[in-house]
């Protein structure tokens, strides 16, 4: 009878422990982390709605692409697997899908930093040919005549009434709920764990060779950068058709480090498919042009010790928690 007690309790625990993650607190902010940039409220209302508009494939012209078809949360919201992300009907863009993660702290969005607002950010894929084809006017048609959509955007906004802009609001409440900040680094961080020697020293180096670029804690600066891999088969030239700069030519946003050990491939052409990849990369291959970041005109020397210290200090930077939070999974 003791036993089963025991057992009893355990259960109890487990289900008390297992509902308290997926209950909704609100966004919470890290304590590592800087104060975020994007400060609108967030609902739970507000949130279910945006979680199920995320994972809603009628936002597709064909209904049958959502944005969680891109953003798989099994590889940290980006498209594990795939080069090029593919879009409706199979087709092909110029890009690798970018992970949604710390979206919060974010002010420009996408490889070129084409979009300067979080809650304008989903427009561009809807409205894209190759991603979804569709327009926001027969989306909101769609979602007025679903039968749960009306009591959903009521429940979030007090009003049936489905307008862009709710709906927007709505996506972003989900996004920006997306915060990755369970890695081991972050309990390291938060004086919950200790380094190993072999990652104490990859730190050193990552502090050393990458931390101008990839900024703690984000792991990006957020800036918009030319690292020399060279315009690849599409030709792509970056930032350069946003600002019409011709300095921005072949610069893209400099990417998280966070979750690497998921978010393969890398770059924004998905070009390269594991680390040693990237680092080989760095440390030989680096093209020199006429806009290639200054702090890389001489690559970045690496013996093949660094190497291996170098990416076991990456590999804290992987969330398990946040690839299997099942809040932010399709209900």
């Amino acid at each position: 009878m003791k036993q089963l007690l025991i057992v009893l309790s355990i259960f109890i625990l487990a289900c008390t422990k297992q509902d308290l993650m997926e209950r909704f607190f609100g966004f919470k902010q890290p304590e590592n982390f800087p104060p975020r940039v994007y400060k609108k409220e967030v609902t739970q209302a507000g949130f279910e709605l945006g979680r199920k508009l995320f994972y809603e494939p009628r936002l597709s012209r064909n209904n049958t692409v959502s944005c969680g078809s891109c953003h798989i949360q099994s590889a940290a919201f980006t498209h594990h697997g795939h080069d090029i992300s593919h879009g409706i009907d199979d087709r092909l863009g110029n890009r690798n899908a970018t992970p949604i993660m710390n979206m919060a702290w974010h002010t420009t969005f996408m490889w070129d930093g084409g979009v300067f607002d979080l809650d304008l950010q989903p427009i561009v894929p809807i409205t894209n040919v190759v991603e979804m084809d569709e327009t926001i006017d027969n989306v909101l048609n769609k979602l007025r005549n679903h039968p749960q959509y009306p009591e959903l955007f009521k429940k979030a906004y007090g009003s049936t009434e489905i307008t862009s802009a709710k709906m927007l609001k709505a996506l972003s409440q989900f996004m920006v709920m997306l915060v990755s900040a369970n890695s081991r680094y972050d309990s390291v961080k938060t004086k919950k764990a200790t380094f190993t020697a072999e990652e104490e020293q990859g730190y050193k180096i990552f502090q050393q060779q990458c931390n101008s670029c990839h900024q703690e804690p984000l792991f990006t600066d957020l800036s918009f950068r030319n690292n020399g891999i060279g315009p690849g088969p599409a030709n792509d030239e970056g930032r350069e058709p946003i600002t019409l700069n011709p300095a921005d030519k072949f610069k893209f946003k400099v990417p998280s480090l966070r979750n690497l050990a998921y978010t393969a491939p890398y770059m924004h052409d998905g070009r390269f498919y594991s680390l040693d990849a990237v680092l080989n990369h760095y440390a030989d291959e680096v093209k020199d042009m006429p806009t290639l970041d200054p702090l890389l005109k001489n690559g970045i020397a690496l013996t093949t010790t660094e190497k291996a210290q170098l990416k076991a200090f990456l590999n804290t930077l992987n969330d398990k928690i946040f690839i299997t939070d099942k809040r932010f999974a399709e209900q």
